[in-house]
């Protein structure tokens, strides 16, 4: 049986991971924020604009509680798609507080409901869901983002960790990149090995 102890450990571990996701924003210029780092286009700001969408409509639509703003279609694919950056008239603090407002949206979803009140997912196979898999669905996709964050921030300027506390503002390079290649030459190794045994020229 699922019960108000799991809800509350679940609600927990979205509001910290949150917060987290806020926080990789902090110190870096604008440009930082914005800029792609994959080869998809995937940076900071564009994820904390779809977390956003995600968690109006998880928590809003899917429970018969439209968020009070403006949102697309669930099935506009374009817009959907516009949802992963920020356009140069977005502000960060537009972006940042409206994240909030939505986060503040769900909280009073999830206190409201029960952790097995019925919602309704029309985009997913299996429709019919409770409160609990919303909350496990969320949670997974905001840590998934959280990691991709956690390396975005890496690449920028070093800094890791879950929260500003936490994190080494002065990154010891040479032992970075002692480990780094200390990882290197394993891969290289186990590769040449893997040939070796296939035989393929290595």
């Amino acid at each position: 049986m699922i019960d108000e102890f799991a809800k509350e450990y679940l609600h927990d571990d979205l509001r910290d991971v949150r917060e987290v996701m806020l926080w990789k924003l902090d110190g870096l210029s604008e440009y930082d924020i914005r800029r792609p780092l994959t080869s998809t286009g995937t940076n900071l700001l564009g994820l904390v604009t779809h977390l956003s969408m995600i968690e109006a409509r998880y928590f809003g639509e899917v429970f018969d509680r439209p968020f009070p703003e403006p949102l697309p279609r669930w099935d506009d694919a374009d817009a959907n798609d516009a949802a992963m950056w920020a356009s140069e008239h977005e502000t960060r603090e537009e972006i940042s507080g409206r994240y909030r407002r939505v986060c503040e949206y769900a909280d009073a979803t999830i206190t409201a409901l029960a952790i097995d009140s019925p919602g309704h997912v029309p985009w997913w196979p299996r429709p019919n869901v409770m409160l609990f898999n919303i909350l496990v669905h969320v949670l997974t996709e905001t840590s998934r983002h959280a990691g991709h964050a956690d390396i975005l921030r890496e690449q920028l300027d070093g800094l890791t960790g879950t929260t500003a506390r936490y994190a080494d503002a002065q990154p010891d390079v040479a032992f970075w990149e002692a480990r780094r290649a200390k990882i290197e030459k394993a891969a290289k190794a186990a590769a040449a090995r893997a040939d070796h045994a296939s035989g393929r020229p290595y």
